[in-house]
């Protein structure tokens, strides 16, 4: 069979690899309502960098799985590293709806981290393989929509549950179904893509990020994509100051709102709008990035998002408003820089080594949790939770000026 490469010559394959990645993004969802509650109503537990912990366990162990996981692409095919991520993620339900102890939700998101670092980073980088290089911004944001849309409607849904049937274990049983079906889609119907991204490779002659085509180490990589190209640094710091905002709102916003009189539904509907419009939005940034270019919509991006911080950190609303009008900005200004960033990565890295470099960027992105629940729990624990949100704000600020100073359009002529 003749490999072709295009979105529409390959609608298929990408289709089904959209419906995977919102099954990736559901496993994420199960945890934005319920679970900081559950620390502090089931477990007890009353210092909230403890509560915190769980996002920090997860956002460390999928910023390290993204570095390994396009290396392991690259050797062992994307998918087999689908499936691994799959059986790895298997057990995480079973141990947030029924663990006896806090452990053992840090053990679940330890799992969840690998899971997701491997699952969501094999459906990126097998979706770029598909399209080349003319549609990445829009396979981007078709892929970051299912998966954060996913994120969003599982928050919503889970609130609903534990408002009704209590926060365990009925809220978890989504996920049970989640990783049964994207496992057997990944086995028995999801085809590998490497042939598609050599295909490409060998059509490149100068990589847009130095003379380097071949296929370096990873320390090369780490190196390029962390310091020496200042595109993909200022991606990258961007990247990690975006999750940290999304780190802090998984933690902050439910002890927030809940001590604010807001009930469970409405926290629900607050954690939900947030990764709602941040992954439906990309359905339209991610073609925009491909049209108006990458850096605009990264710069931008920020400062939406930091309107976002005000309305929630200023208060000037009543609780549930502020807290809804806030998560749409969030979620907008989102749903502008996700698609962008990716696409800026692919821009600048040869196919060769293109893998391990999204692999090196996802790393500081996810990194970003770890921070911001970090920040979140320190700050909480001195100023209270509405300074986490203030801190949060000025950075994404100051990230936004340096994209804006230090980048340089990447987006193909």
């Amino acid at each position: 069979m003749e490999i072709k490469l295009g979105l529409r010559e390959n609608w298929k394959q990408f289709s089904l690899l959209v419906l995977v990645n919102s099954l990736v993004g559901g496993m994420v969802g199960l945890e934005r309502t319920v679970v900081p509650l559950v620390g502090t109503e089931v477990f007890k537990i009353n210092a909230d960098l403890v509560v915190f912990s769980f996002i920090i366990a997860f956002g460390v162990v999928k910023a390290f799985t993204n570095l390994v996981s396009g290396l392991l692409a690259d050797k062992y095919t994307r998918k087999r590293v689908l499936i691994w991520g799959w059986l790895i993620g298997l057990p995480v339900p079973f141990l947030l709806g029924w663990g006896p102890s806090w452990n053992w939700i840090i053990a679940a998101n330890i799992l969840l981290g690998v899971s997701q670092g491997f699952a969501w980073s094999m459906t990126v980088n097998m979706k770029i393989d598909l399209v080349g290089p003319k549609k990445r911004g829009l396979a981007m944001g078709l892929n970051e929509a299912a998966g954060y849309g996913a994120v969003g409607l599982t928050a919503l849904l889970t609130g609903y549950l534990a408002a009704h049937y209590g926060l365990r274990p009925q809220p978890f049983y989504i996920g049970i179904a989640y990783t049964i079906i994207g496992l057997l889609l990944s086995i028995f119907i999801v085809k590998d893509t490497r042939q598609f991204a050599r295909l490409e490779a060998a059509t490149v002659k100068v990589t847009t990020a130095g003379e380097q085509a071949h296929k370096p180490s990873l320390l090369w990589v780490f190196k390029e994509t962390t310091l020496k190209n200042k595109n993909l640094f200022a991606v990258s710091q961007a990247g990690l100051i975006n999750n940290l905002n999304d780190g802090m709102s998984w933690g902050v916003f439910p002890l927030l709102f809940i001590a604010a009189g807001v009930g469970l539904e409405g926290v629900g509907w607050i954690k939900a709008i947030y990764p709602v419009v941040w992954g439906l939005g990309q359905i339209i940034t991610g073609p925009l990035a491909d049209r108006i270019g990458r850096k605009p919509l990264i710069v931008w991006g920020m400062f939406v998002q930091v309107l976002g911080h005000i309305v929630i950190g200023l208060e000037l609303l009543p609780p549930q408003t502020s807290g809804l009008v806030g998560s749409v900005f969030l979620g907008a200004g989102t749903a502008m820089v996700y698609p962008a960033l990716l696409a800026a990565v692919s821009d600048s890295a040869h196919p060769s080594w293109r893998a391990s470099s999204l692999g090196v960027y996802r790393f500081w992105r996810d990194i970003g949790y770890a921070v911001g629940a970090l920040m979140a729990g320190i700050v909480a624990q001195f100023v209270g939770l509405i300074w986490a949100v203030h801190i949060a704000g000025i950075l994404t600020f100051l990230s936004g000026v340096l994209v804006w100073v230090r980048m340089k359009e990447t987006r193909p002529q």
